[in-house]
């Protein structure tokens, strides 16, 4: 069995599996995460999947585990990461939008296609929208907003970038960067400060021209 836990082994490794599962959403949608063709997309036997996975049902859900975790989860704690204005705390919710490792945008698109063919992963993306807003709704009344007034700009904030997802929005980095401070601005009702804006660029590696 330990070998059957490594890159290196006959099996392969839970991991591999799973994101070569991962690589196949995002690719073709939920239909070609299958066994076989998986197991060819590894150079690997069919059998060496159930060392790792009870069933396809179960890859499947280990799957949806790890879209939650990262970009429920990482949105919740961008959320909830130390801020002196309401303008930073929301400059670090867009490190979601800009950074892959905190929120992977195709895979959000996979998982909300993967939504229209099943009333259960349907039900997963409607309460990850839920805790996410009712997140994003905490910053703005930590930051002193009344709750309808933030249940509002949780739900404006969290929407449009979630339109940007389902539309596929492409922008250049530069006009993008380029909004932003006015999109902080219409969300929080703040001008960001420019040593919070430089903060933001340098850590996304961009510069101003």
């Amino acid at each position: 069995m330990e070998q059957a836990t490594t890159d290196s082994g006959w099996r392969g490794s839970q991991e591999g599996w799973l994101e070569a599962a991962y690589e196949a959403l995002l690719e073709s949608g939920v239909e070609s995460v299958k066994i076989l063709p998986l197991a060819k997309r590894l150079s690997l036997s069919r059998t060496s999947f159930y060392w790792f996975f009870k069933d396809r049902e179960e890859l499947l859900d280990a799957l949806i585990a790890r879209w939650r975790d990262k970009n429920t989860g990482n949105l919740v704690k961008q959320s909830e990461a130390y801020a002196e204005t309401l303008a930073e705390a929301m400059l670090n919710v867009f490190d979601c939008w800009l950074n892959k490792d905190l929120f992977d945008s195709q895979f959000e698109f996979a998982v909300r296609s993967w939504a229209l063919q099943s009333p259960d992963i349907l039900a997963e993306v409607h309460a990850a929208d839920q805790t996410r807003m009712e997140a994003l709704r905490r910053m703005f009344v930590r930051f002193g907003h009344e709750e309808g007034p933030a249940d509002v700009r949780a739900r404006t904030t969290y929407l449009v970038q979630i339109g940007y997802i389902s539309m596929q929005s492409r922008e250049d980095i530069a006009l993008r960067m380029k909004r932003i401070p006015e999109y902080i601005a219409i969300y929080t009702g703040e001008v960001p400060q420019q040593r919070e804006l430089d903060r933001f660029f340098a850590r996304h590696g961009y510069k101003p021209e």
